[in-house]
């Protein structure tokens, strides 16, 4: 079957809810292994249709925001969702309570179960209206992202589309495109500032029924951080901030010098090589083949897992009017598959998507037979370390996508590895300092993210962006409205994933058996234990981001970079 005979309905409640409400007396009930396990797989069959069903309207949805049948299905799920989660609530009150609970863990892993500890901790039914609101909130935001019409030299363009003219060899058109895609935030500063206020109200009020003093700790419960806290974090946070830093600071410094200026400018952010960024060479269709070719040539497993998507069109991958911005990854439990969704433009960053999106798309296809759903896939921070890991592991083919860019790709991908840790931290820490402090202002939640850019970000330079030098450049960050504290996770993943580069430039024999082995887990273990397992060490460790940074510093440091581009 291909992705578009997958059928849409929409679930009969009535009839969900009268066999939930069976299926919870008979768990409540279960007096013996096999009895629980019988009825809880039956609860899993329910939940997998449901999620399957559920999952299929959002991406429909995000592959066209104006289908008006898709539209106000997506309404429904905004307000079902949290109903339902009522159940999910009750199911895991009863299995965590279970007497004989230790019995199970030959089945069901006991992560499952200090999962549902978590869960437990951060929802109840009285806070069914409030989740609500923040779906609502969360849509809004969506749908205003995707609604930007971006007018430029006669054209109109959404946030994805403008992208290519903001990496033009031309640095005039750069700077144009970069101003003119930031007018469409400046023109709606009030309504992501009022969207916000409203997402940090409705948290807040969140965690205080639930009896938390912030919603930060809600927030990690939410996430899952069975094995880790906001110490340890902060911890981390200060390793980027002493030992990576300084090394971004001088990757910043030296893009300067080949672009021939003083400073980096935001519009020149974006431009690496004064002769142009690399980009693929080949049609989208000719990309797909490459992709084929490559994970044929990786391993048996990739091979498999790259003919079921490009067979099943799995994906949605090219960039359209009405289209949501950015890229995901999903599955659709009953069909046991993956889904990619991203927004293809022309640069280097399709071939990222074939590389990361890939990468959490193999992750799930390996480890899709895990009997429990919930543990099918890690929580987000491990899952992010498969995705990263795979950009690295298909270095050795990146010349069939790049040709003659291929040095030149391979420098940018590693040194934009290194840049990116201190902006991902950033987006944490700012998410902290909001959240202790609800009651900021808007202009003072800006006033908050300016300061922290200059400690972690000391390179930028916002001449002539009124908004970005007040503060404002994080509206375009779609996690911190939709998914709060969900991005340590990328940097905690990307200091994994250099761990795996290295292994790779010194030929590890064992480096890719540890990624299967890895990816085969699933969400069996938590972050440090998965991390372990793969044979890499915890980014919570004093030294290890120094001990990262110290390879990759060497590798960026033997490469010429004037030699990558024509004079």
């Amino acid at each position: 079957m291909q992705f578009k005979d997958f059928e849409y309905k929409r679930p009969d409640f009535e009839t969900i809810e009268r066999q939930l409400d069976e299926l919870t007396e008979k768990l409540a009930k279960a007096d013996n292994k096999e009895e629980l396990l019988k009825a809880f797989f039956e609860y899993e069959k329910i939940e997998s249709y449901i999620a399957t069903m559920s999952t299929l309207c959002s991406i429909r949805h995000s592959i066209n925001t104006r289908d008006e049948f898709y539209r106000q299905e997506t309404d429904f799920w905004d307000e079902k969702g949290p109903q339902l989660e009522v159940y999910t609530n009750r199911v895991g009150r009863i299995l965590y309570e279970c007497p004989f609970r230790e019995e199970l863990y030959d089945v069901i892993p006991e992560v499952f179960f200090r999962l549902i500890d978590c869960s437990l901790k951060s929802f109840d039914e009285k806070i069914v209206p409030l989740l609500q609101q923040e779906n609502r909130l969360s849509t809004e935001y969506g749908k205003l992202i995707a609604s930007a019409q971006i007018e430029f030299r006669g054209e109109t363009y959404n946030l994805s589309t403008i992208r290519p003219f903001m990496e033009s060899l031309d640095e005039t058109t750069r700077k144009q495109a970069s101003l003119a895609s930031l007018k469409f935030f400046s023109d709606n500063e009030a309504r992501f500032d009022r969207i916000y206020d409203d997402m940090v109200r409705v948290r807040t009020e969140m965690a205080h029924q639930l009896g938390y003093e912030t919603f930060t700790q809600m927030a990690y419960n939410r996430m899952y951080r069975i094995d880790y806290n906001a110490e340890m974090v902060a911890n981390y946070r200060r390793q980027i901030l002493e030992d990576l830093v300084p090394v971004a600071n001088k990757l910043y410094e030296r893009q300067a010098a080949r672009l021939g200026r003083d400073t980096v400018a935001f519009y020149n952010e974006g431009m690496e090589f004064v002769d142009g960024n690399p980009t693929p060479k080949g049609t989208y269709q000719e990309l797909i083949e490459v992709a084929r070719k490559m994970y044929h040539e990786m391993s048996p497993e990739t091979g498999e897992f790259i003919d079921t998507m490009i067979n099943g069109e799995l994906w949605d991958l090219k960039s359209r009017e009405g289209k949501e911005m950015g890229g995901y990854c999903t599955s659709i439990p009953d069909y046991k598959v993956p889904f990619i969704f991203a927004n293809f433009n022309g640069t280097s960053g399709d071939v990222d998507v074939l590389t990361h999106e890939a990468g959490h798309a193999f992750q799930y296809y390996s480890s899709r037979n895990i009997p429990v759903m919930d543990v099918q896939w890690p929580t987000m921070e491990s899952a992010e370390i498969h995705s990263m890991s795979m950009e690295f592991n298909a270095w050795p083919w990146m010349g069939l996508f790049f040709k003659e860019d291929k040095e030149k790709y391979k420098f940018r991908h590693l040194s934009s590895a290194v840049k990116f840790l201190p902006y991902g931290v950033l987006v944490d820490h700012f998410q902290h300092e909001v959240y202790d402090h609800p009651e900021y202002t808007p202009r003072q939640r800006k006033q908050c993210w300016r300061e922290l850019e200059k400690l972690y970000l000391p390179h930028k330079d916002y001449r002539e962006a009124d908004l970005l030098e007040r503060g404002g450049y994080w509206y375009r960050q779609g996690h911190i409205f939709e998914s709060p504290f969900y991005y340590i996770d990328y940097t905690l993943a990307q200091v994994c994933a250099l761990q795996f580069w290295a292994r790779n430039q010194r030929h590890d024999p064992d480096s890719w058996k540890d990624y299967l082995h890895l990816c085969s887990l699933g969400g069996t273990l938590p972050f440090t234990s998965l991390v372990k397992e793969a044979g890499l060490i915890v980014p919570f460790e004093d030294g290890c981001v120094r001990s990262v940074v110290e390879e990759v510093k060497a590798y960026l440091e033997s490469v010429d970079d004037s030699e990558l581009q024509k004079a």
